[in-house]
């Protein structure tokens, strides 16, 4: 086993940037994943949201395109809470 020295603590020390990072994702871990989560889930839901208003501006199954487009809107609000919850528990 080796001692640890001065030589080699000096050799395992982060810059201030690296421990930064790295304290800030102790604090939050996979905060990037799940902030890219968010966007992509958003994202899905307002595309989804186009194709149902669409059907509705057509007149096409209405039945079936309101509660469609009524749960890809219900997405995009739960999106954005969750991102703007994950921003302010920082």
């Amino acid at each position: 086993m080796v001692k640890p020295t001065s030589k080699n603590r000096s050799n395992k020390r982060f810059t201030p940037e690296q421990y930064a990072r790295l304290k800030a994702e102790a604090a939050a871990p996979y905060r990037g994943l799940r902030k890219f989560i968010y966007i992509s889930f958003g994202a899905s839901g307002f595309i989804g949201a186009l194709v149902f208003l669409a059907q509705l501006a057509a007149g096409r199954d209405v039945e079936t395109a309101l509660p469609n487009f009524a749960l890809q809107l219900g997405v995009i609000a739960l999106m954005v809470f969750l991102f703007r919850w994950d921003r302010e528990s920082l």
